[in-house]
């Protein structure tokens, strides 16, 4: 039934190729429609899934296995991004999850991004933040807080063609995001914003932006407003940074010189950036946290294969005791890890609060994801420290999940607010 409709991206060719892409958009706006009464249904596991969910996690594992496998290492060794692979996440569906299908989306459940995100960083960390931040904050966005014109405007191009870029943090506001300098100034009927972004996530493929600037800084985080932007604007890539890990991800330093933005591209209201802000990013944690465990799982598979291939003093290496209780406590750790980002997802779907379960789900996923995939170098000895396994790149890929949307102090940070407030 699930034969890879990944193999067969950006083959057909002409009229073929619409009504292919058409089918699989239909296909795919299936997933997680189905609404269920939670009064008619008795609880059930966490690891509990609807056949559409589980038929989404099918979908995406074979595009990622078929499609984005064999591009890995040169996009990694490159540290670019293939543009194929972003054209057949469109064509998948997979770059509207949650938007309505009136608007070209998949109709689908937030939980259903997270089950994406996650099986493709079993493959690709770096495809797979690309496709968290354009669902989690770029498209959660425009649907939550645009007006019926953005909406009408913008949500159909983001989820058929257009990869959208967050840009919040800049040189001297990290953690502290509402330390922000860039300034946008009214001048008739636009903005004109100056200023520069910082550490920006799929800036270099994207054509639309999200830009948060202060439009009074007398009064604070509350004159934190956001803009859409599109690159064709005059929006400048400062600097595409080299790092460690998740390589193929661009990440940019950009430039606001007297960047004009048309005053009804002001989205959610005037000195309202801050609200969007920390509401989108609470549950754009719960996509980093599906990113982590999708990584932790991806090391894991590949590298435990090999300790019962590898063969010393006679018997492979997974049969040591040793080895096999270190894999014991990297299963459990996972699967830890994958009950936190399932409650978290479920919880935000039910309505119920969610930050204290979004910030542990963060936390220990990235903790998890830096254990195994260093271990799963380990397991493999000498072969799991070359480029060649590609073991090594889901260790290097781990690190930022300490770091973005948050890094792990901050988490703790607000884990202890709330046990204060709590117990206080």
């Amino acid at each position: 039934m699930f034969r890879s409709a990944a193999a067969r991206v950006c083959k057909p060719t002409g009229s073929s190729a619409r009504q292919y892409a058409l089918r699989q958009k239909i296909a795919t706006r299936q997933f997680s429609r189905s609404s269920v009464n939670a009064s008619d249904v008795r609880p059930t596991s966490l690891d509990t899934f609807t056949e559409e969910e589980q038929m989404l996690r099918e979908s995406v594992r074979r595009f990622a296995e078929d499609v984005v496998a064999p591009k890995v290492r040169e996009m990694d060794e490159s540290e670019m991004m293939d543009k194929s692979v972003i054209k057949g996440l469109f064509e998948q569906g997979l770059m509207g999850i949650e938007t309505s299908a009136d608007y070209g989306g998949s109709e689908s459940s937030f939980t259903s991004a997270i089950i994406a995100i996650e099986e493709l960083a079993r493959v690709d960390p770096s495809v797979s933040v690309l496709c968290d931040v354009h669902n989690t904050l770029v498209a959660t966005i425009v649907r939550k807080y645009g007006n019926k014109e953005q909406k009408e405007k913008w949500l159909p191009l983001l989820a058929e063609s257009m990869l959208g870029s967050f840009c919040l943090s800049e040189p001297a506001s990290g953690s502290d995001a509402f330390a922000l300098q860039t300034r946008a100034v009214k001048d008739g009927n636009e903005w004109v914003i100056n200023g520069t972004k910082m550490w920006i996530t799929n800036s270099y493929e994207a054509d639309f932006f999200l830009i948060f600037a202060n439009i009074d800084p007398s009064k604070g985080y509350k004159g934190i407003t956001c803009f859409i932007a599109t690159k064709d604007m005059g929006i400048k890539i400062a600097k595409k940074e080299q790092k460690l890990g998740i390589r193929a991800s661009s990440t940019c330093s950009l430039a606001f010189d007297d960047l004009r933005v048309p005053a009804e591209n002001v989205i959610g209201g005037e000195g309202k950036g801050y609200k969007i802000a920390i509401e989108i990013l609470n549950e754009g944690r719960i996509g980093i946290a599906g990113q982590m465990l999708g990584l932790a799982q991806g090391a894991f598979e590949k590298a435990v294969p090999y300790t019962f291939q590898r063969t010393q003093f006679g018997k492979p290496v997974g049969t040591f005791q040793g080895m096999q209780f270190q894999q014991a406590e990297a299963a459990i750790e996972i699967e830890a890890a994958r009950l936190l980002t399932y409650n978290a997802a479920r919880r935000k779907e039910e309505g119920l609060d969610f930050v204290r379960e979004a910030a542990m789900a963060k936390y220990y996923a990235s903790q998890v994801a830096q254990k195994v995939s260093g271990a799963a170098i380990e397991w493999c000895g000498g072969i799991g420290f070359t480029r060649e396994t590609g073991i090594e790149k889901y260790w290097r890929d781990s690190k930022i999940g300490a770091i973005y949307e948050g890094t792990s102090n901050i988490q703790l940070q607000t884990i202890a607010k709330m046990i204060q407030k709590q117990y206080s």
